[in-house]
């Protein structure tokens, strides 16, 4: 099938083609002993992602663990349907987001309140799954991948209150999510995620940095693919928060207001991004990856919390 990718390590990249587009959500396969997916993509994409699971081999009963990085749609929204497909795999999530797999009514009406009638093109419905299957981990945990293989997890905040890093003792992989930001392989672009209502500077920069401190081989990111260069595409995630901190906070000195704000950071920002001069197809894919005002409000919610 054209939408997986081979990584090596029993690892298959799937893009899980959200809203039709291509290179904007993955979800990965780990192929071991025991099958687990890494991030099932939306709703919508719930089908996508089952008939590349059904053509690497993977059958209904056959997915031991699905484990999400953090709740949003774009990364879990298709996890009851995926959970339905599976009926033998453990869900795996950060304990800050369980109840909302359980229960996403509050989830799903708070993100209609963001996306309205564009909520159901983009994710589609997440459906609950049953309590008794889901798995919720701590500060750290460990899913067993099989022949003493373990995909170790790590609680990262700053972009998401239920976030966590997954490391894989086989290939060293770091499946960063969205708290590295997002990447575009066509332009090796990277963009941050600093979305409302949990962004935190302080608390992001640390995740960073203890992404760094695990000392990963590769980074897998769920926008979008692998990245070998680990040292340099850390410090520069940690270096776009700061820019785009440092310039929202000058808009909101300079009493802008959110319109004008994202105006100014997207126009300041411009030039960081040889996606946003390239062609339309790719500027407009980046903006939906990591949409400025998205990225503005998060970072003004924040300020308006810790400098009232």
């Amino acid at each position: 099938m054209d939408n997986i990718t081979a990584l090596g390590g029993e690892v298959y990249e799937i893009d899980t083609r959200m809203a039709g587009y291509s290179g904007i959500t993955a979800g990965y396969l780990i192929l071991g002993d025991r099958p687990c997916l890494v991030e099932t993509g939306t709703a919508t994409s719930a089908p996508v992602v089952r008939d590349a699971l059904t053509s690497l081999g993977v059958g209904p009963g056959d997915l031991a663990t699905i484990v999400v990085t953090h709740i949003h749609l774009d990364h879990a929204g298709g996890v009851g349907d995926i959970a339905a497909f599976y009926p033998d795999a453990e869900i795996v999530v950060h304990e800050k987001g369980a109840r909302h797999l359980a229960d996403p009514s509050r989830l799903m009406a708070s993100a209609r309140m963001v996306w309205g009638d564009k909520l159901d093109v983009l994710f589609g419905e997440l459906s609950p799954t049953e309590s008794s299957r889901i798995r919720a981990l701590g500060d750290t945990g460990a899913i067993d991948l099989g022949n003493g293989r373990t995909l170790s997890s790590h609680y990262s905040p700053g972009h998401a209150k239920h976030h966590v890093g997954l490391i894989d003792s086989g290939t060293g992989d770091l499946y960063v999510g969205d708290a590295a930001g997002v990447y575009l392989p066509q332009t090796g672009d990277l963009r941050p995620a600093t979305p409302p209502p949990d962004f935190d500077l302080e608390t992001a920069l640390n995740s960073i940095t203890l992404f760094g401190a695990l000392g990963p081989q590769r980074l897998l990111f769920s926008h979008y693919g692998p990245v070998t260069d680990v040292e340099e595409t850390l410090g520069r995630s940690a270096e776009e928060l700061r820019v785009w901190v440092d310039l929202t906070r000058q808009a909101r000195s300079e009493g802008m207001d959110l319109d004008h704000a994202v105006a100014m950071v997207r126009e300041r920002t411009r030039e960081r991004y040889a996606a946003l001069t390239a062609d339309e197809a790719t500027a407009e894919q980046f903006e939906l990856l990591s949409g400025a005002p998205s990225n503005v409000a998060g970072i003004l919610h924040w300020l308006d919390r810790v400098q009232p």
